[in-house]
């Protein structure tokens, strides 16, 4: 298949994924692999996830790193995890995942540990996400949402009404609406995220940063 050197100009969704290439080395092969087995183009995955052709070849070679959105836009859109994407390897239909097991995986800034076993209905990670990281990206997509704050303060955006979650708080929400995540203070913040998986080729995840930041 082919691989554009042009499309569209950058969002500032593409364009904050910049880093080492050799960051996340199994990703590129997987996401080639996996768009494949969808029968899907490149084109068509692209405009599914919200990104360029360009955008998407580059992160198929390496040349980009996907962030934790992206992958789960991307996840979703081919049938499949995050974690098959990244090339995890936790026992199917296994009840329990040991600590030793999960390994931090990082994407796009943040850091996720794998807290679910594959191969079922929804998908459960321990995520980090450092200050200033993604905070301007709006997160549209079906489903659900469940978080829980471990550590840290969480600044969480649903619509248009801004919550503060100490350690120990949670939300529970449609994902229909539009949502922000942020880290609160510069220590970052740790959290459980819980997200339905829909495994349909046409669920996507509608991502997009807004002017300014989150208020």
């Amino acid at each position: 298949m082919s691989s554009p050197e042009s499309g569209p100009p950058k969002s500032e969704s593409e364009a904050d994924t910049t880093g080492p290439v050799d960051a996340l080395p199994v990703v590129a092969p997987q996401l080639r692999a996996l768009r494949r087995r969808a029968s899907l183009t490149l084109e068509a995955a692209a405009r599914s996830a919200g990104l360029s052709p360009a955008h998407l070849s580059r992160l198929e070679t390496g040349q980009r790193q996907p962030s934790l959105p992206m992958l789960l836009a991307l996840a979703r859109i081919y049938g499949t995890t995050v974690s098959e994407l990244l090339g995890e390897t936790v026992a199917d239909r296994d009840a329990v995942v040991r600590s030793a097991d999960m390994e931090p995986t990082a994407a796009g800034g943040w850091t996720y540990w794998q807290a679910g076993a594959s191969g079922r209905g929804m998908q459960a990670l321990r995520v980090r996400v450092p200050y200033g990281s993604q905070g301007d990206i709006v997160r549209v997509h079906p489903g659900e949402e469940w978080l829980y704050v471990l550590e840290g303060r969480l600044r969480l955006r649903l619509g248009d009404t801004t919550h503060r979650l100490a350690p120990g708080d949670s939300a529970h929400f449609d994902s229909l609406t539009p949502h922000r995540i942020a880290a609160q203070d510069p220590g970052g913040v740790e959290l459980l995220f819980v997200h339905t998986l829909l495994q349909s080729p046409t669920a996507t995840l509608c991502l997009g940063p807004t002017p300014g930041e989150m208020p």
